[in-house]
């Protein structure tokens, strides 16, 4: 992809957060290292820019000062690379817990607090959630994140490519192939190489199983959460299948590790090829069903409708991504633009609605799964013939390279440095959740305490991906 890296200084820097503040541009990462920050922007053209800015005395003007997307992101940059943002909003540690924290206040009456976590009742990752509540109304809430850190940008530096493209297909499970994609996207960018046509082809079919197989689990999950266990058991029998689809065909149910620099692990066979044909005739088959029941049942939808709702605007602001934004208007998709191979030779509809409520990521969510099911199709009809895989050589020098990859909650992007020796110097990977995670503050205020579930589960923010 084309993208423009620039050394700047303060001004720029600080011209930067003026564009991100009056929205002339997106934020898309920020991150660093002692001695430098760094700070990524997307245009409405999709460009993308990377600002590299020298920090001598590990200080850098703040961003989240007049664009709060990048609050947290600094906070993580002072815990991790000892990075201060001057005139910061929020200088609260992010990473570490051994201090006190202090939550952010909610003054008024009668007001009381309720608090969830960091260890939750059932088999999921590690948050805490602050709510302030006025009897059942949420009046605040606040996340405390980071409890599942792992260090993923000091392994990183260092490591051989083989390596880093196994940390990063570990960076969120959920995400595997696409965050193995968004690495290796990277590398190829960084060396100049230009994976089989085969190769593409085959990441994107692992891509979309693992977005049908996300967005049935989550489907069934929200309904579950509504208490119409019904449709979570009929929904988990959808992704298991696609689980099933996907180990007969790659050897892995998650598809871990099955997307490597410059290629793929493994070939899609002619009996692969029929399993996910006969994938298809199922899902299409019980799908329909299932969406009916949804729409039919008036209970469930009495749930859905008019919960939890994000405004379009605050979606435009942070940039959300995936079934997040799309559910409040924002039509981004990494796929369409900037684009990459082979989504340019496939047809497919980006569902943008504006209701933002819990329904609105339901109903983004089945349309996605339609479009999913379309795309796989069209994928085995125009698989081409071909290596999988091609040679990675070191440059003689220090290359960059950066990729945005579409996942199923949204773009995933990825900056690597790779040293001449062919190391990778230093990678910085962005889940999506980062900017999703604020949103679920705002979406669920007003609502009641009972909905924080159902809202929780329509945005499925990954912790895990969010605490590198």
């Amino acid at each position: 992809m084309a993208w423009t890296s620039l050394t700047v200084d303060r001004d720029t820097w600080e011209q930067a957060g003026e564009r991100l503040r009056a929205g002339s541009s997106s934020l898309v990462s920020l991150w660093g290292e002692p001695g430098v920050a760094r700070l990524a922007l997307i245009d409405p053209s999709s460009h993308v820019e990377v600002l590299e800015l020298p920090c001598s005395e590990q200080r850098f003007p703040s961003i989240g000062r007049v664009h709060p997307p990048a609050i947290r992101l600094e906070r993580t940059m002072r815990d991790l690379a000892g990075l201060e943002a001057e005139n910061a909003p929020d200088t609260r540690p992010w990473l570490r817990h051994a201090a006190p924290y202090p939550f952010l206040p909610a003054g008024g009456e009668s007001l009381h607090q309720i608090p969830v976590g960091p260890v939750h009742a059932g088999i999921i990752e590690p948050g805490h959630f602050r709510f302030t509540a006025n009897g059942e109304t949420v009046v605040r809430l606040e996340e405390r994140l980071g409890y599942v850190h792992k260090g993923i940008d000091a392994l990183m530096a260092g490591a051989p490519l083989e390596r880093a493209a196994r940390l990063a297909g570990r960076v969120s499970g959920d995400s595997t192939v696409a965050y193995a994609i968004a690495f290796c996207h990277a590398v190829e960018n960084a060396l100049g190489v230009h994976v089989p046509s085969r190769t593409a082809w085959l990441r994107a079919l692992m891509a979309e199983l693992e977005r049908l197989a996300n967005h049935f689990g989550d489907i069934g999950a929200v309904c579950n959460d509504a208490a119409f266990s019904i449709m979570h058991a009929s929904f988990g029998v959808l992704r298991e299948q696609v689980l099933r689809t996907a180990d007969a065909c790659f050897g892995h149910r998650l598809m871990m590790d099955c997307v490597v620099p410059g290629g793929t692990r493994s070939d899609l066979s002619a009996a692969g090829v029929q399993q996910v044909r006969a994938l298809l005739a199922f899902a299409r088959q019980e799908f329909p069903r299932l969406v009916e029941l949804y729409e039919d049942t008036a209970s469930l939808k009495d749930r859905t409708v008019d919960t939890g709702i994000l405004s379009p605007a605050l979606a435009q602001q942070f940039a959300a991504g995936g079934y997040v934004g799309r559910a409040s208007g924002r039509a981004f998709d990494a796929r369409r633009a900037p684009g990459y191979a082979p989504y340019d030779r496939l047809y497919f509809q980006v569902p943008v609605v504006q209701a933002g409520d819990v329904n609105a990521r339901v109903w983004i969510r089945i349309q996605e799964v339609e479009q999913s099911l379309a795309l796989v199709e069209q994928i085995l009809q125009q698989l081409p013939a071909g290596p999988i895989s091609t040679a990675l050589s070191p440059a003689a020098d220090v290359r960059d390279g950066i990729a945005l990859v579409e996942g199923f909650r949204g773009d995933i992007f990825a900056w690597v440095r790779i040293a001449a020796d062919g190391r990778v110097a230093r990678c910085h990977l962005r889940d999506p959740s980062w900017f999703q995670w604020p949103l679920l503050e705002a979406a669920i205020e007003g609502n009641i305490v009972a909905d924080f579930p159902l809202c929780n589960k329509s945005f499925n923010c990954s912790y895990s991906g969010h605490d590198l």
